[in-house]
């Protein structure tokens, strides 16, 4: 929820079935105004789907969805108002600019299908290419911009006529690496400077991490995680989360006591259990990141030895062999440490995330 405490949108048990095949099964979530909220998932796990839901592209079969307190959809009232008439804007993967209009007419478009005045008009589009920096080029034809520009164009037609909502889906996904990562910042503080409310949907967790005030981890149609992009990162509840979101060993043991998991081969740590405990729990999540390679007081010790080294530019991956299993250990490119040395594998216990079981 955003720090005003007020509702934009709220989806309740939402459902939507294709024939026998259940996309979305029950899923419930609200948004706050002024609030980012990333649907993050794999392809298939249905957070497209929701996002298309809440645009009235797609027919939930049950459940509701409301839009600023007003129903959208209803299946038990069986209300559906159509899409036009939702207040919401949507930026799409394949940017949808139609290459035969300039960059003006391109983001005039929605606003001359709700009639508005010509000057309106005019100052409508400049101020939203002016948002996305892209005034400079209102006469330029679509077909002779970048990607990046294209995705500007898209940006600044679905922010032009000041929607209650703007939904994202996969924006950024046909940009190169690099311009990806440009315009994660950029969009981020648009999205401050206007207080838009937004849904994104990507399958990109570090683009999820970045630019989120709250993550939506899904999965086959469910959620299994909602939290802020630090709780999701070090508090996953699933094995799910876990692996997907970020890079984590997963070490198999048991709980044998408050905060004290066994690991399997005997292994006593000291861990972290977010949850209350149902008997269930078999799995511990040790982020890469969270690992020291040297003696930590208070942390955990581990003995262990470098079975292989990769180097990564930005930092270095360890393979370490250990008697709680093979780890993953991710540190900054400088005191490289030699295949086959031996080390004291070190983490805190905060670190160590017992997973629900």
């Amino acid at each position: 929820m955003s720090a005003t405490g007020v509702t934009r949108i709220e989806v309740k048990n939402l459902v939507v079935r294709y024939g026998d095949q259940t996309a979305v099964n029950g899923v419930s979530f609200t948004v706050g105004r002024g609030e980012h909220v990333t649907l993050l998932g794999p392809s298939g796990c249905g957070k497209t789907t929701t996002l298309r839901a809440i645009a009235g592209l797609e027919q939930p079969t049950a459940g509701s969805i409301r839009i600023d307190g007003e129903t959208m959809y209803d299946s038990e009232v069986r209300r559906i108002v159509p899409t036009e008439q939702r207040g919401v804007s949507m930026v799409f993967q394949s940017y949808a600019v139609w290459p035969h209009m300039t960059v003006f007419d391109n983001v005039a478009y929605g606003l001359r299908v709700r009639k508005q005045g010509k000057d309106e008009i005019k100052a409508n589009v400049e101020r939203a290419l002016d948002l996305v920096q892209m005034r400079h080029l209102a006469e330029r034809g679509a077909s002779k911009l970048s990607g990046g520009q294209q995705q500007r164009v898209a940006l600044a037609r679905a922010i032009a006529f000041s929607p209650t909502v703007v939904l994202f889906d996969e924006p950024l996904s046909n940009l190169d690496a690099k311009l990806r990562a440009e315009m994660r910042v950029e969009l981020r503080e648009l999205q401050r400077r206007l207080g838009i409310t937004s849904v994104y949907v990507t399958h990109d967790q570090e683009e999820a991490l970045a630019i989120s005030d709250r993550v939506i981890v899904m999965n086959v149609g469910v959620i299994e995680q909602i939290g802020t992009p630090q709780e999701i990162y070090d508090r996953p509840r699933t094995r799910f989360v876990a692996d997907f979101v970020g890079s984590a060993n997963l070490i198999k043991g048991r709980l044998t006591g408050p905060n004290l998991f066994t690991a399997d081969g005997g292994v006593e740590l000291r861990a972290t259990v977010p949850h209350k405990p149902n008997g269930r729990e078999s799995e511990m999540a040790l982020r890469t990141a969270y690992i020291d390679l040297e003696p930590q007081p208070g942390d955990n010790h581990v003995p262990g030895t470098v079975r292989q080294r990769l180097f990564h530019g930005d930092f270095v991956q360890y393979v370490i062999d250990s008697p709680i299993g093979k780890l993953i250990v991710r540190r900054p490119p400088v005191n490289l440490l030699e295949e086959g040395a031996a080390v004291t594998v070190s983490f805190a216990p905060e670190h160590c995330v017992v997973l629900e079981g």
